[in-house]
């Protein structure tokens, strides 16, 4: 008679020991391989987002014509993307997000009028920036920068 009592016992430690077994399984697959491939696939999206916004602020920082320019536009950028710093920064024509992650980045052209001569400049994340435009009605230059 002093088996019954220890059947249950058994049976209870064995219960827990194969929902702990399933639990340890579940999570090893999702923290090994679907949640980092989800993460990164967010960090990509978000590139995407900020570098099309960069895109925006610039061409929206550039006033309709006139006989002298003088225009700064501030610019709100994520601190981090997937949890690290970036920078934005032209390249002559157009705007590159670099990234330490090679699945996040990109360039992009604005569409800016004839009379932008110049495209310069580099945002760091993490600080504030601003567009800042200058020029005469032939010759207006853009630029990224650090607010002052």
């Amino acid at each position: 008679m002093d088996n019954r009592a220890l059947s249950t016992v058994v049976e209870k430690l064995l219960s827990m020991g194969l929902v702990l077994l399933y639990i340890g399984l579940v999570t090893t697959t999702l923290y090994g391989g679907t949640v980092p491939a989800y993460q990164s696939a967010v960090g990509a999206e978000l590139g995407d987002r900020t570098l099309a916004e960069a895109t925006a602020r610039v061409e929206q920082a550039v006033p309709p014509d006139a006989r002298a320019v003088s225009a700064t536009v501030r610019v709100s950028l994520p601190a981090t993307i997937d949890g690290a710093g970036y920078s934005v920064r032209t390249d002559g024509d157009a705007l590159v997000l670099d990234h330490p992650d090679p699945e996040i980045g990109g360039r992009t052209q604005p569409l800016l009028p004839d009379r932008v001569d110049t495209l310069e400049g580099e945002w760091q994340s993490g600080s504030p920036t601003v567009v800042a435009v200058s020029g005469t009605r032939g010759s207006v230059t853009v630029t990224l920068e650090a607010e002052r």
